[in-house]
């Protein structure tokens, strides 16, 4: 009797281990299984802790081990136990916690399969933060990490697109959920994208985390509900004070920038709009023509100096007039024209060619729906997505128009630099505010032609002069208070993409890495600095009181972007500075002159001078239906088309091109075909298929750097008699040395896993059999001319 009792245990148990292995290898195709099957297989594992635990209170000896239960092997396998530990977000000052959800898992998708990590999903005024019990932990921490955005961190300006599952099927969420899902999906601005399961959360907490999460970030808002204000209020002002970034908010900026020019000749800055009380939409001081007095009538749509070159020529800009005005009003603007002919057709200003932008690059429109269809070739879902895209990639790039875009752009600021180096003509850009594609054209052609813009201080000084003093919409045109999609556009980030092109064909020209650029359009989403986040300086000013805050008993201290160190420490720092900088010597007091000089002449090439024609040339404002109509017959005066031939500009672009570069002196971008390249490290730093371990420029700089430091070791042993300082940025970056198998995104893509997948077109891997059968096939043909454009 005790033999068949025996017998039938052993037979149960044999049964219940099958039973078991059937459910892991379930298991290991769908990790989702193992919560629910951990409810259900609980009793069982509690009975075995019951009958086993006699033995180890007594500590009896065992003839053999004791039996395993299979709960316990399996959870050893598969996955992450849920954390028992509680972890807390780390809130920065004025950071409220809004609603929270645990054990939420983040996937990790990739191959088909799903894996992820259990954890906790928050949010608060500031981000959307999932927590996982090695959130606190310093172990493997990134060497190049943001203090105020984490690796699981999004902020709520840096949300695009939020998606719930329902039953294998996406649907966009916003307003009001009547129905949660199963598994949220965020889409950001910096393209990453996050998986959350919510399928073990509790239903109360899910309703709380998936409508907190929609509403704080895709519903409209007002301006001082940005976390800026909450930020500004509650931090301490312990800035280093080390930014050497001008930034154009007082008279004597713009003074030193035109003395820097040599432009003070001819211009002046003017305290006109001081306390804004001609135009709103004006920065407080500006420049203009030094012999013009301005009717107050104008001022609202004056935008004129932005930079002079070494010849004396400028860069101009200027808002177009509206179409419907009174009598008087047009009255002054035909005497303001007046005198600015009368103005210019005098020594020492030269001639004046007029380009309205509206009508001779894409609209804004336009720019905003290339770049949709562009950025959705990076949100990448999981890999068979990547892989399933990978035949037609080419055509799918083509459609989007993005990079024909960015080519057009550079094509125009090479027309604009063409006019003011060989013709040595003023150009006066024009279009409706003057704050969007004039900000583009004025910024690239400035860090073509000025070295001084290639610099880091430079650079950001540029773009205080021209994108936030000059007035550029980043509230509107990055969606920023979500209140009308209709404003949203690019225009910042087309200017980055131009200047990447800039700084990955000529490296050493520019003080700064893409890396740094890659960091400053991640800065366009965090709502701790000023800088990104106003339509205007006005706006800016007039929102500095604390007024409505019981805390604050004075104006908001808001941060400047240009302050690095709040977001990176000095060693994450040295990663936005270019080891490879050909720094500008400076010449001694003796040669400057024969060096001006020597600088003009490698600037300028043997083209004639245009002379006076009414022939039409590359600007086209005699055709421009805006100008006709607004400015009348009278600006036919002072618009002076050349009678260059048609491949005048192509052969002042191949005459540069065929002489070596000067990284001090003019810099044209190559524009031609393939030259024209997506911006790797931004665009495609979240997904490891793209990744090269080992490759990509960040080898090549690799070997340079080992190179230098070699150099640099000798020259140190050479002058330690004199004990002359060496440069110390090659020692600034150590982790670039000696690392062969650095990913060619480096430093975001470090620690990023590497992909299994094979890089051939899958379209038909799953059809081959064998090796004759491949040899046998016949290429499969791909129709690509649906895609083009």
């Amino acid at each position: 009797m005790e033999q068949l009792e025996t017998t039938q245990s052993d037979n149960a148990e044999e049964k219940d281990r099958i039973k078991m292995t059937k459910k892991k290898d379930e298991l290991r195709g769908d990790p989702n299984l193992v919560p629910k099957f951990y409810q259900k297989g609980f009793k069982s594992l509690l009975q075995w802790v019951q009958s086993h635990i006699f033995c180890i209170l007594e500590s009896k000896p065992h003839d053999e081990a004791l039996p395993v239960h299979p709960m316990l092997t399996m959870w050893e396998i598969h996955i992450k136990e849920p954390i028992e530990k509680e972890v807390n977000p780390h809130l920065l000052p004025g950071e409220l916690l809004l609603c929270e959800a645990s054990t939420v898992c983040k996937y990790v998708q990739e191959d088909g399969s799903n894996r992820g990590t259990y954890g906790k999903l928050v949010c608060t005024n500031f981000k959307i933060s999932f927590l996982d019990d090695d959130s606190s932990s310093d172990d493997n921490e990134p060497l190049f990490k943001n203090k105020i955005v984490g690796e699981n961190d999004i902020t709520l300006q840096c949300v695009d697109q939020i998606y719930g599952v329902y039953d294998e099927k996406k649907k966009l969420l916003t307003g009001q959920l009547r129905k949660y899902p199963e598994t949220l999906i965020i889409y950001c601005k910096d393209l990453r994208v996050f998986n959350f399961c919510l399928r073990y959360t509790k239903e109360e907490e899910v309703k709380r985390i998936v409508s907190g999460i929609v509403h704080h970030s895709q519903t409209p808002k007002l301006l001082k509900r940005l976390f800026l204000f909450s930020y500004a209020s509650a931090a301490p002002n312990n800035t280093d004070g080390k930014n050497q970034t001008v930034m154009f908010e007082t008279l004597e900026d713009w003074r030193d920038e035109l003395e820097r020019t040599k432009g003070n000749v001819k211009y002046k800055a003017v305290t006109t709009n001081e306390g804004y009380r001609v135009s709103e939409k004006l920065p407080l001081y500006f420049v203009v023509f030094i012999c013009i007095s301005i009717p107050v009538s104008i001022c609202a749509w004056l935008r004129i100096w932005c930079w002079s070159c070494h010849n004396g020529a400028a860069l101009l800009k200027m808002s177009s007039f509206p179409k419907e005005q009174d009598d008087s009003t047009s009255q002054m603007q035909k005497a303001f024209l007046d005198g600015i002919y009368k103005t210019i057709s005098k020594p020492p200003y030269e001639l004046l060619k007029m380009d309205d932008l509206s009508s001779s690059l894409p609209s804004l429109q336009d720019i905003q729906t290339a770049y949709t269809r562009f950025k959705q070739l990076f949100l990448i879902d999981n890999s068979t997505d990547f892989w399933a895209t990978d035949v037609k990639w080419f055509s799918l790039l083509e459609s989007t128009n993005w990079l024909e875009i960015i080519r057009r752009v550079l094509k125009k600021a090479i027309e604009v630099v063409e006019c003011l180096e060989i013709q040595h003509t003023n150009v006066l850009l024009i279009e409706e505010n003057a704050t969007d594609l004039c900000c583009v054209i004025s910024s690239l052609v400035q860090v073509m032609m000025d070295s001084y813009s290639r610099t880091k201080s430079g650079f950001q000084s540029l773009i205080q002069k021209e994108w936030v003093i000059g007035g550029h919409s980043f509230l509107d045109r990055c969606n920023h208070l979500h209140k009308s999609e209709k404003e949203e556009a690019p225009v910042f980030l087309l200017l980055l993409n131009c200047v990447w092109q800039l700084v990955q064909q000529y490296p050493p020209a520019f003080e700064f890495t893409e890396t740094y650029l890659t960091v400053l359009s991640d800065s366009l989403y965090v709502p701790i600095f000023s800088t990104f986040f106003f339509n205007s300086q006005h706006q800016r000013d007039t929102n500095k009181s604390g007024e409505s805050l019981k805390t604050q008993s004075g104006p908001f201290r808001f941060l400047t972007v240009w302050d690095w160190s709040v977001q990176f420490d000095p060693k994450a720092l040295a990663f936005l500075n270019n080891p490879l900088y050909a720094e500008k010597p400076k010449p001694d007091r003796s040669q400057r002159k024969t060096a001006r000089f020597k600088h003009q002449r490698q600037l300028s090439l043997p083209l004639t001078q245009a002379k006076p024609s009414t022939k039409r040339g590359f600007f086209r404002e005699e055709t421009d239906h805006l100008i006709k109509n607004i400015l009348g017959k009278r600006i036919g005066k002072f618009i002076n088309s050349s009678d260059e031939p048609p491949n005048s500009l192509r052969e002042f672009y191949d005459s540069w091109h065929s002489k070596p570069v000067d990284y001090h002196g003019l810099l044209l971008p190559r524009i031609d075909g393939p030259e024209i390249k997506v911006w790797a490290q931004r665009y495609l730093r979240w997904i490891p298929e793209a990744q090269l371990h080992g490759g990509g420029t960040i080898a090549t700089a690799a070997k340079i750097l080992d190179l230098m430091e070699e150099v640099q070791s000798l020259q140190v042993k050479m002058d330690e008699e004199h004990s002359q300082a060496v440069s110390g940025d090659v020692h600034s970056v150590p982790l670039l040395r000696n690392s062969p198998r650095l990913s060619s995104l480096f430093p975001f893509a470090l620690l990023q896993r590497q992909s299994v997948k094979p890089a051939l077109p899958t379209s038909t891997w799953k059809d081959l059999e064998d090796e004759d059968d491949l040899v046998k096939r016949d290429d499969e043909f791909v129709d690509l001319s649906g895609d083009m454009l």
